[in-house]
């Protein structure tokens, strides 16, 4: 039975390239159709990536590309979890939670993407629970992903760092958020400050998933599989 063998960086590229492209192209299209005043949404702030992709066309391409995201976020993580897995150890509790943090990452990211552009007090809450546990789960299983690696020596020291780097940003977009909230009482200063930082949190996070699909290409990490050959 031959066998093939799929590149495991594939998929991170994969993940970082439709967050780019999905959030980007419906922020162009809401933009030209006049849907959205037009800013740089990174530090002005007018927008959000949700009000970007609410309606028009960009709702449509940002569900066609985030929907399949969500499906790759989830294999991404059971990927991840075999790629550290500690062949010592039968049982692997630390790699059980990541690829559980990872898949709760991704069902609430499809949460958010199917119900973006629809109306209602569902609609607000499904939103918030789907950004909520996105980026809080997908960043803990990040920084569960930086440990493991560590530990079982996967990750060599400048990119270890780089990630790392990535994280600290983001963790220190949370505490000017938290700070904000705590601190200004416009409450349209406000949400510009949550737009902005939103769209940066984006932008690192794609960021994190580049680093390890460079590190996986750099490493030559594939999946390998038999396939059963039926030629007679």
């Amino acid at each position: 039975m031959p066998r093939t063998s799929v590149p495991l960086w594939t998929v991170p590229l994969a993940i970082a390239l439709a967050m780019l492209v999905a959030g980007h192209l419906a922020w162009w299209l809401s933009t030209w159709a006049g849907l959205i005043p037009a800013c740089n949404p990174y530090w002005d702030g007018c927008t959000s990536i949700s009000r970007a992709a609410r309606h028009g066309l960009g709702n449509h391409v940002f569900r066609l590309l985030m929907l399949p995201c969500a499906l790759l976020l989830a294999i991404h993580w059971w990927l991840a979890r075999r790629w550290l897995r500690d062949p010592e150890r039968v049982r692997d509790a630390a790699g059980a939670w990541l690829l559980a943090l990872g898949l709760v990452a991704a069902h609430a990211l499809a949460i958010y993407v199917a119900v973006l552009g629809t109306e209602g007090k569902a609609y607000e809450f499904m939103r918030r629970y789907g950004i909520t546990l996105y980026f809080g789960c997908g960043y803990l299983a990040q920084l569960l992903f930086l440990r493991l690696a560590r530990r079982r020596g996967r990750l060599g020291p400048r990119m270890r760092v780089a990630m790392t780097a990535l994280c600290l940003a983001m963790l220190a977009l949370g505490v000017t958020k938290l700070a904000g909230d705590a601190l200004i009482a416009d409450p349209q200063r406000l949400d510009r400050l949550a737009d902005a930082l939103e769209w940066q949190l984006g932008g690192l996070l794609a960021g994190w998933y580049l680093l390890q699909a460079w590190h996986w290409r750099d490493a030559r990490m594939s999946l390998s599989f038999g396939v059963t050959d039926r030629r007679p």
